[in-house]
């Protein structure tokens, strides 16, 4: 006789475990702790076996006889409910454990771990607001770029576009780690090119008036901070490279024999090999910093919390600041622009040399790039002229005459 509602919900826990049966196998398992379980029992492959439908009250009686119905259907069609049962169990494990939010987790914890404070806290950011409320809970090899570009287009709606595509980069690099570690498949985010609207071009703040530059270097050299920033700040108009490959540098890269920095390509932006000529004022400058850092670790600029990482990317920026340079005025970036400008427009070098120094992609006539070492001796010689025009310039602004002559070219 088939079970009624009424009855199951009534039901009194004895002294021993008793079965109410609803026909066709399925019955009601009534513990003697009062616990309730629905249970199917069928044979399959010439054995007995029991499956396990749920729980009283949270599975009803009706729920039960249409997950029971189901087993039987599997069973007619010649497959074990028990094992398919298992197997989802299994899928839906894995599936937790590789969540969007998991694997994210998994790689901030393992890629992220040499960057920077500021880096790693804007990341972090990054992924708890934009990416974590709609993805994290998603198996990640589940996501499509549909869906991606869904979540993207949100943080772009609110006018954030720079941060949409922030966002897209920083899920293509958890997707991509996860397709390494066997997570999934693809990176979903590598279909979405165009999808998004063009980021403004960012500009970064530089002072290129000679005057206001003679009044920057010397404010520079009376910085009152610790001698790894300070000369930090020092070497950043003088050498002109990014921000991120000076906070990087490393002993090992300083070539003191042929007077030169010697940068690796995975740490160019190109992805080519790099020479950066040191002159006389900027070999003097590290071999004052190396009394100081050289005992401590690789880098020539380590950070303060751990010789194991660089200094961090705010702390020219903040020295700036201290100085009275706010972000509009002059930005650790706006060194290369100081250097692009005056090298050209009034020291008159070729801009080719300039760009080439730059690390900008410049090509031959032949539309070949050009190797590391082009031009090297002639950009030796722009490298010392620009060194000695910065220092010139400070003399005369000490002396109230700046004089905008030219050193070379």
């Amino acid at each position: 006789m088939k079970l009624k509602a009424a009855q199951v919900k009534q039901a009194k826990a004895g002294e021993k475990p008793y079965k109410l049966s609803d026909g066709k196998g399925m019955f009601l398992l009534i513990n003697p702790n009062g616990a309730k379980y629905w249970r199917l029992k069928y044979r399959f492959g010439g054995k007995e076996k029991l499956l396990a439908l749920g729980v009283y009250p949270q599975k009803s009686l009706a729920d039960a006889r249409s997950d029971c119905e189901d087993a039987r259907n599997k069973l007619a069609k010649g497959i074990d409910p028990g094992v398919t049962k298992r197997i989802k169990k299994l899928e839906d494990k894995y599936a937790g454990e590789n969540t969007f939010k998991a694997v994210a987790l998994e790689w901030y914890e393992t890629q992220m771990s040499e960057k920077s404070d500021s880096h790693r806290d804007r990341t972090k950011r990054l992924l708890e607001n934009d990416l974590y409320p709609s993805l994290g809970a998603r198996p990640i090899s589940q996501i499509e770029p549909p869906e991606l570009l869904m979540v993207l287009r949100k943080v772009e709606a609110r006018g954030a576009v720079d941060m949409a595509h922030r966002a897209k980069q920083t899920a293509g690099q958890v997707f991509r780690f996860a397709v390494a570690t066997g997570r999934c498949e693809r990176d979903p985010s590598a279909d979405l090119r165009g999808a998004l609207s063009s980021r403004t071009k960012k500009h970064y703040a530089a002072i290129t008036d000679p005057a206001e530059v003679g009044k920057l270097l010397i404010a520079i050299d009376g910085f009152c901070g610790t001698p790894i920033v300070k000369t930090a700040m020092q070497l950043s108009p003088i050498l002109f490279a990014r921000p991120g490959e000076i906070r990087a540098m490393e002993w090992s890269e300083i070539n003191w024999q042929d007077e030169q920095w010697e940068l690796p390509a995975e740490k160019m932006k190109m992805g080519q090999p790099h020479i950066v000529p040191l002159s006389t004022q900027a070999v003097a400058l590290l071999r004052e910093i190396e009394k100081h850092t050289a005992h401590r670790g690789k880098y020539v600029f380590p950070s303060q919390r751990g010789a194991s990482r660089p200094l961090s990317d705010n702390g020219v920026r903040v020295a700036l600041r201290t100085m009275g340079y706010d972000n509009d005025t002059m930005t650790p970036h706006g060194f290369r622009a100081m250097a692009r400008t005056i090298l050209d427009e009034v020291l008159k070098y070729r801009v080719d040399y300039i760009e080439h120094q730059l690390a900008h992609a410049v090509k031959d006539a032949n539309g070949r790039a050009y190797n590391r070492t082009s031009h090297l001796e002639e950009r030796r010689a722009m490298m010392q002229g620009w060194a000695d025009y910065l220092e010139n310039l400070k003399a005369q602004t000490k002396a109230g005459n700046v004089v905008t002559a030219k050193f070379g070219g």
